[in-house]
Protein backbone atom coordinates (compact mmCIF):
# COMPACT_ATOMS: atom_id res chain seq x y z
CA UNK A 1 0.00 0.00 0.00
CA UNK A 2 2.71 2.53 0.68
CA UNK A 3 4.47 2.25 -2.91
CA UNK A 4 1.27 2.34 -4.30
CA UNK A 5 0.72 5.92 -3.08
CA UNK A 6 4.31 6.57 -2.91
CA UNK A 7 3.11 6.03 -7.16
CA UNK A 8 0.65 8.08 -7.54
CA UNK A 9 2.17 10.77 -5.54
CA UNK A 10 5.03 10.12 -8.04
CA UNK A 11 2.42 10.34 -11.07
CA UNK A 12 0.57 13.12 -10.30
CA UNK A 13 3.09 15.03 -9.91
CA UNK A 14 4.00 14.15 -13.29
CA UNK A 15 0.42 15.05 -14.74
CA UNK A 16 -1.24 16.88 -11.80
CA UNK A 17 -4.65 17.08 -13.17
CA UNK A 18 -5.60 13.82 -10.85
CA UNK A 19 -4.62 13.65 -7.52
CA UNK A 20 -2.88 11.31 -6.05
CA UNK A 21 -5.84 10.18 -4.03
CA UNK A 22 -8.47 10.21 -6.81
CA UNK A 23 -5.81 8.18 -8.96
CA UNK A 24 -5.19 5.61 -6.19
CA UNK A 25 -9.06 5.16 -5.56
CA UNK A 26 -9.81 4.37 -9.03
CA UNK A 27 -7.58 1.92 -8.33
CA UNK A 28 -7.84 0.23 -4.99
CA UNK A 29 -10.94 0.61 -2.74
CA UNK A 30 -9.57 3.00 0.14
CA UNK A 31 -11.36 6.60 2.00
CA UNK A 32 -9.72 9.72 2.48
CA UNK A 33 -9.59 8.97 5.65
CA UNK A 34 -7.18 5.81 5.64
CA UNK A 35 -5.59 7.59 2.62
CA UNK A 36 -4.53 10.79 5.14
CA UNK A 37 -3.50 8.50 8.05
CA UNK A 38 -1.13 6.69 5.74
CA UNK A 39 0.27 9.96 4.52
CA UNK A 40 0.98 11.04 7.96
CA UNK A 41 2.86 8.08 8.46
CA UNK A 42 4.76 8.43 5.26
CA UNK A 43 6.01 12.31 6.11
CA UNK A 44 6.94 10.82 9.49
CA UNK A 45 9.34 8.73 7.84
CA UNK A 46 10.42 11.16 5.74
CA UNK A 47 9.23 9.95 2.27
CA UNK A 48 6.42 12.77 2.14
CA UNK A 49 7.11 16.54 2.28
CA UNK A 50 6.02 17.81 5.59
CA UNK A 51 5.36 21.18 3.89
CA UNK A 52 3.43 19.74 0.81
CA UNK A 53 2.15 16.35 1.57
CA UNK A 54 1.28 15.96 -2.47
CA UNK A 55 5.48 15.89 -3.02
CA UNK A 56 7.75 12.80 -2.43
CA UNK A 57 11.14 13.68 -0.38
CA UNK A 58 14.67 12.28 -2.02
CA UNK A 59 13.89 9.00 -0.28
CA UNK A 60 10.81 8.71 -1.17
CA UNK A 61 11.28 9.16 -4.71
CA UNK A 62 14.52 6.97 -4.33
CA UNK A 63 12.02 4.06 -3.21
CA UNK A 64 10.09 3.54 -6.17
CA UNK A 65 12.03 1.99 -9.71
CA UNK A 66 9.92 4.07 -12.67
CA UNK A 67 10.45 2.86 -15.66
CA UNK A 68 9.77 4.66 -19.27
CA UNK A 69 9.04 3.01 -22.54
CA UNK A 70 8.02 4.68 -25.77
CA UNK A 71 6.35 3.83 -28.88
CA UNK A 72 3.74 4.90 -31.59
CA UNK A 73 1.05 2.15 -30.43
CA UNK A 74 -1.10 3.17 -33.22
CA UNK A 75 -3.15 -0.15 -32.98
CA UNK A 76 -2.74 -1.85 -29.53
CA UNK A 77 -1.96 -5.37 -30.01
CA UNK A 78 -1.08 -8.85 -28.00
CA UNK A 79 2.66 -7.42 -28.90
CA UNK A 80 2.21 -4.17 -27.23
CA UNK A 81 0.92 -5.85 -24.49
CA UNK A 82 3.57 -8.30 -24.16
CA UNK A 83 6.23 -5.28 -24.18
CA UNK A 84 4.58 -2.88 -21.55
CA UNK A 85 3.80 -5.95 -19.37
CA UNK A 86 7.15 -6.41 -19.42
CA UNK A 87 8.37 -3.37 -19.19
CA UNK A 88 5.81 -3.21 -15.70
CA UNK A 89 8.20 -6.17 -14.10
CA UNK A 90 11.33 -4.14 -14.59
CA UNK A 91 10.00 -1.34 -11.59
CA UNK A 92 6.87 0.32 -9.83
CA UNK A 93 5.96 2.79 -12.11
CA UNK A 94 5.29 2.77 -15.78
CA UNK A 95 5.33 5.70 -18.02
CA UNK A 96 4.77 5.52 -21.42
CA UNK A 97 5.82 8.03 -23.76
CA UNK A 98 3.12 8.11 -26.92
CA UNK A 99 4.99 9.47 -29.82
CA UNK A 100 4.07 12.28 -31.65
CA UNK A 101 2.92 12.05 -34.94
CA UNK A 102 5.10 14.56 -36.30
CA UNK A 103 8.04 12.45 -34.89
CA UNK A 104 6.91 9.02 -35.52
CA UNK A 105 6.43 10.08 -39.57
CA UNK A 106 10.46 11.57 -39.40
CA UNK A 107 11.45 8.30 -38.23
CA UNK A 108 9.87 6.20 -40.52
CA UNK A 109 8.90 8.99 -43.74
CA UNK A 110 6.13 5.99 -45.33
CA UNK A 111 4.59 4.88 -41.92
CA UNK A 112 0.68 4.55 -41.76
CA UNK A 113 -0.90 6.13 -39.01
CA UNK A 114 -4.40 5.35 -37.91
CA UNK A 115 -5.13 7.61 -35.21
CA UNK A 116 -3.74 10.98 -33.58
CA UNK A 117 -1.42 11.19 -31.07
CA UNK A 118 -4.50 12.46 -28.30
CA UNK A 119 -6.40 9.41 -29.56
CA UNK A 120 -3.17 6.86 -29.12
CA UNK A 121 -2.36 8.17 -25.39
CA UNK A 122 -6.12 7.57 -24.46
CA UNK A 123 -5.74 4.83 -25.69
CA UNK A 124 -2.64 3.51 -23.63
CA UNK A 125 -3.97 5.47 -20.57
CA UNK A 126 -6.98 2.73 -20.62
CA UNK A 127 -4.23 -0.15 -20.08
CA UNK A 128 -4.78 -0.73 -15.88
CA UNK A 129 -0.48 -1.74 -15.78
CA UNK A 130 -0.21 1.64 -17.41
CA UNK A 131 0.52 4.12 -14.46
CA UNK A 132 0.73 6.85 -17.06
CA UNK A 133 0.96 7.28 -20.47
CA UNK A 134 1.83 11.13 -21.90
CA UNK A 135 2.50 12.77 -25.27
CA UNK A 136 6.29 13.02 -26.47
CA UNK A 137 7.68 16.33 -26.65
CA UNK A 138 8.85 17.79 -30.10
CA UNK A 139 12.12 17.86 -29.57
CA UNK A 140 14.24 14.88 -28.55
CA UNK A 141 13.58 11.37 -26.87
CA UNK A 142 15.96 12.74 -24.30
CA UNK A 143 13.54 16.02 -22.90
CA UNK A 144 10.71 13.64 -22.35
CA UNK A 145 13.28 12.03 -20.36
CA UNK A 146 14.75 14.71 -18.31
CA UNK A 147 11.32 15.67 -17.61
CA UNK A 148 10.21 11.70 -16.23
CA UNK A 149 13.60 11.14 -14.99
CA UNK A 150 13.44 7.03 -15.07
CA UNK A 151 15.59 4.64 -13.62
CA UNK A 152 15.38 2.87 -16.08
CA UNK A 153 14.44 2.80 -20.05
CA UNK A 154 13.01 -0.26 -21.38
CA UNK A 155 13.42 -1.05 -25.14
CA UNK A 156 11.35 -3.44 -27.42
CA UNK A 157 12.36 -6.03 -28.98
CA UNK A 158 12.00 -4.50 -32.44
CA UNK A 159 13.07 -0.62 -31.63
CA UNK A 160 15.99 0.36 -33.68
CA UNK A 161 17.48 2.28 -30.94
CA UNK A 162 20.62 1.38 -29.71
CA UNK A 163 21.11 0.58 -26.00
CA UNK A 164 24.54 1.74 -26.00
CA UNK A 165 23.48 5.19 -27.49
CA UNK A 166 20.47 5.72 -24.99
CA UNK A 167 22.91 5.56 -22.19
CA UNK A 168 25.72 7.43 -23.30
CA UNK A 169 23.10 10.48 -24.24
CA UNK A 170 21.38 10.18 -20.80
CA UNK A 171 24.81 10.76 -19.45
CA UNK A 172 25.99 12.72 -21.19
CA UNK A 173 22.82 14.79 -19.65
CA UNK A 174 23.88 13.69 -16.09
CA UNK A 175 21.04 11.27 -16.09
CA UNK A 176 21.48 8.46 -14.53
CA UNK A 177 18.91 5.60 -16.26
CA UNK A 178 19.85 1.82 -16.97
CA UNK A 179 18.37 1.04 -20.64
CA UNK A 180 17.43 -2.77 -21.14
CA UNK A 181 16.33 -4.44 -24.38
CA UNK A 182 12.88 -6.25 -23.83
CA UNK A 183 12.23 -9.91 -25.33
CA UNK A 184 11.01 -10.68 -28.03
CA UNK A 185 7.13 -11.74 -27.35
CA UNK A 186 5.77 -15.09 -28.26
CA UNK A 187 3.45 -15.26 -30.31
CA UNK A 188 5.57 -12.33 -32.88
CA UNK A 189 3.20 -9.77 -33.37
CA UNK A 190 3.90 -5.84 -35.59
CA UNK A 191 1.93 -3.22 -36.34
CA UNK A 192 3.20 -3.16 -39.45
CA UNK A 193 2.36 -6.39 -40.27
CA UNK A 194 -1.60 -5.58 -38.94
CA UNK A 195 -1.62 -2.65 -41.57
CA UNK A 196 -0.58 -4.07 -43.98
CA UNK A 197 -3.78 -6.69 -43.53
CA UNK A 198 -5.53 -3.83 -42.91
CA UNK A 199 -5.01 -1.41 -45.66
CA UNK A 200 -5.57 2.26 -45.51
CA UNK A 201 -7.29 4.22 -42.85
CA UNK A 202 -10.59 4.71 -44.89
CA UNK A 203 -11.02 0.87 -45.51
CA UNK A 204 -10.03 0.15 -42.04
CA UNK A 205 -12.80 2.64 -40.75
CA UNK A 206 -15.46 0.78 -43.25
CA UNK A 207 -15.18 -2.16 -41.31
Amino acid sequence: MDKAILSSLYVSDLYPELTAFDRIRSRLPIDKEFYNSKICILEENGLVEKNCQSKLTFIGRDALKVVLVGGVFDLIHPGHIHTLKAAKAQGDVLVVVVARTTTAMKIKKDRRIYHDENTRQELVSSLSFVDLAIIGNEGTLYDTVEYVKPDIIALGYDQAHSEKDISGNCKRRNLNVRVVRLNTPIPRTKSSALKNELGDGDSFYRI
